[in-house]
């Protein structure tokens, strides 16, 4: 037995001095591990006296984006100025002003007003009067227009119609050549003849020259 203790004392003490070192390390270890997390608390992480702010993404006037301001004239039930969502149509602004009057032009809405059209802000839309027409045209029937470049009647009012007149009646206009007279065709249709402008179909001065000469409807 005796024998047997000296025989294997150095593997026994080899092992014991083994398992220290082992605890050793680990507690080394750990107390890197403590003092890396202490660092970051202390440097990185968020103290139970930070605040965490949330900014709303919205600011103060956002609303404003949300409605258009349209107006409406000519034969509906109720003319004037509407504010409507912005995302709303020339269909949304019709009902809310009371729909079109008994005198409407429904043929010239079937041409030229487009109900599921986007309105966009400032926008005028305007409804043709039937019997305003029908007056007009009694009381200028068969005159025409001296112009430098001729005399021309094809419409009874005298008014060139720049929603419905042919390239060569649009270029009997004073400084209306074929390819203005084909930008004011691309352009159409027109609520207003100030479009010509605010559509970029003609330049401002030509504009000038002939609206006194031309009529939407």
């Amino acid at each position: 037995m005796e024998k047997l203790k000296k025989k294997y004392s150095f593997l026994i003490n080899l092992l014991i001095s083994s398992s220290n070192q082992r605890l050793i390390l680990f507690f080394l270890l750990g107390l890197v591990l403590i003092g890396f997390g202490i660092f970051f608390y202390k440097n990185g992480g968020l103290s139970s006296g930070d605040k965490v702010e949330v900014l709303n993404s919205s600011t103060e006037g956002g609303n404003d984006s949300l409605e258009i301001v349209v107006e409406i004239a000519g034969a509906v039930e109720k003319p004037g100025v509407y504010k409507l969502p912005n995302d709303s149509r020339i269909d949304d602004l019709l009902i809310i002003s009371g729909g079109v009057s008994v005198n409407a032009d429904r043929i010239w809405m079937e041409k030229y007003i487009n109900r599921a059209a986007k309105l966009i802000d400032g926008q005028k839309v305007f409804i043709p009067d039937i019997s305003k027409q029908i007056n007009n045209e009694s009381a200028n029937n068969n005159v025409g227009i001296k112009l430098d470049q001729g005399t021309f009647g094809s419409q009874t009012s005298g008014l060139i119609n720049i929603n419905t007149s042919t390239l060569s009646e649009l270029d009997k206009l004073p400084g209306i050549g074929p390819v203005y007279g084909q930008s004011i065709i691309e352009h159409r249709p027109y609520s207003t003849s100030e479009e010509l402008v605010s559509k970029g179909a003609i330049s401002k001065s030509v504009y000038e020259k002939i609206k006194n000469l031309i009529s939407v409807f």
